[in-house]
């Protein structure tokens, strides 16, 4: 018998309350892996998606589908602005650190996973509403990018005792940064195998770049010198990354961030030290010495010039001297200045 028009029939993937919010999670998370997804988004998820369990544990909630509703969101928003502990159970970090809420910028990137994984489910047909729809981001301040000055930069770099390993790791690190405009990831990503000798460059991979697009970046003979070195050093590690600990594992960039404000301290710096810094300093000093926008979005790995635009925040001094070099009272005041009369 044909089927009659009207009738509603059950599809197979209708909305299942039964299954768990760990269920759900899983087939969002398979489904990025088949995507492509690179290992930094897919922990993204992974750390997102713990975050939201640690608050539902917090407060006795079960893991359900059902349990997450639009109200939740916002109170789980809520709870990370205002009581989730900074670093909590993170083993390299004083207790100091450990501070009571989140940033905005911190809160909306515990929130992107949960609302690309509700996103994906909804559009799956897995779940009948989306409590997502109508969570906004959370409003964050406006922040002046700041950038480091030479005579901090040369402070930076002499800090690290190159005496040691570590020291001489770190003390390179930071010149591919400078030299590189790479992320932190980029850098420590880097292997053996990345690293072109014959024409002093390097190769970010599609894995590790944000814009999943892999680069070759060139960098001065001497930055070259500097890898090949720290190559030569590790040697006995046979290990594909170029950028270890002391017992041959990769360096993790937090380890860095710690060991790089260490170095700020010790040489009198008190401006928050991040190794973005460099990114940031780097494309400026770059536009100053005269390179093109197009130039510093190929580099920096940019498709669209006008990103190039929140990494060039030209120095307030750089302003004010080519305001004095190019301003029209030049051309109109000029010569017409005379000397008053005593």
């Amino acid at each position: 018998m044909d089927k009659r028009i009207g009738k509603r029939y059950k599809n197979d993937r209708a909305t299942n309350t039964s299954r768990s919010l760990d269920e759900l999670f899983e087939i969002f998370y398979n489904a990025k892996v088949a995507e492509g997804r690179s290992p930094r988004t897919l922990e993204m998820y992974n750390e997102g998606y713990r975050y939201l369990c640690d608050y539902l544990a917090a407060h006795n909630i079960e893991r359900t589908v059902t349990a997450v509703t639009t109200d939740l969101l916002r109170a789980y928003t809520a709870w990370l602005l205002h009581s989730k502990r900074k670093w909590d159970g993170h083993p390299h970090k004083s207790e100091r650190d450990k501070t009571i809420g989140l940033s905005p910028v911190t809160v909306n990137t515990k929130l992107k996973p949960i609302r690309t994984m509700f996103n994906f489910l909804e559009d799956e047909g897995l779940i009948g509403r989306n409590p997502c729809a109508k969570i906004r981001k959370v409003k964050e301040p406006e922040r002046e990018i700041t950038i480091l000055g030479i005579d901090e930069i040369k402070r930076l770099l002499a800090a690290p005792n190159q005496k040691t390993y570590a020291g001489f790791r770190d003390y390179v690190i930071i010149n591919v940064l400078i030299d590189s405009f790479c992320r932190i990831n980029e850098v420590l990503s880097l292997k053996r195998e990345d690293v072109d000798f014959k024409h002093d460059s390097i190769r970010v991979d599609e894995t590790v770049a944000k814009s999943r697009k892999a680069r070759i970046v060139p960098l001065q003979r001497r930055t070259m010198r500097l890898i090949q070195e720290l190559i030569k050093e590790c040697e006995e590690f046979e290990s594909e990354y170029i950028f270890l600990t002391n017992y041959g594992g990769k360096l993790r960039d937090d380890r860095f961030r710690d060991r790089l404000k260490e170095y700020a301290t010790k040489v009198g710096i008190e401006l928050r030290i991040h190794p973005h810094l460099f990114r940031h300093t780097s494309a400026t000093l770059f536009l100053e010495n005269g390179g093109t926008e197009r130039y510093l979005a190929e580099i920096m790995g940019h498709a669209d010039l006008r990103m190039v635009a929140r990494y060039t925040h030209l120095s307030q001094k750089s302003i004010k001297e080519k305001h004095d070099q190019f301003s029209p009272m030049n051309n109109i005041v000029g010569g017409l200045q005379k000397k008053r009369k005593r």
